[in-house]
């Protein structure tokens, strides 16, 4: 079993919230390894909402994402991904910058 330990940068302008926090659970649950997530000061497991809403993770937190089992380097390079891109599409083009993208 391999141990991973990576770091990444909360980008999405409203942080790590409900529906952001709920993929990155989903996301960790499909892997069979161990995924933790910490803010420094508290680390807690990943596969666990409740868990993750106490990071209360804001626009600039830095994490470090620890993985342990035999699909360790997949889950946490994944979990990883999901932080670099800002979970996706959470706000239309006109919240995000006051325009209407046109």
């Amino acid at each position: 079993m391999a141990k991973v330990t990576k770091e990444a940068e909360i980008i999405n302008k409203y942080g790590l919230h409900a529906r952001p926090a709920m993929q990155l659970v989903e996301l960790a649950s499909s892997f069979q390894s161990m995924v933790e997530v910490s803010n420094g000061t508290l680390s807690v497991d990943a596969k666990s909402i409740m868990s993750v809403m106490r990071l209360a993770a804001t626009k600039g937190t830095k994490l470090t994402i620890t993985a342990d089992g035999q699909d360790a380097e997949e889950a946490c390079q994944a979990v990883i991904d999901l932080i670099d891109q800002g979970f996706g599409p959470l706000v239309s083009d006109e919240d995000a910058d006051g325009s209407t993208g046109q």
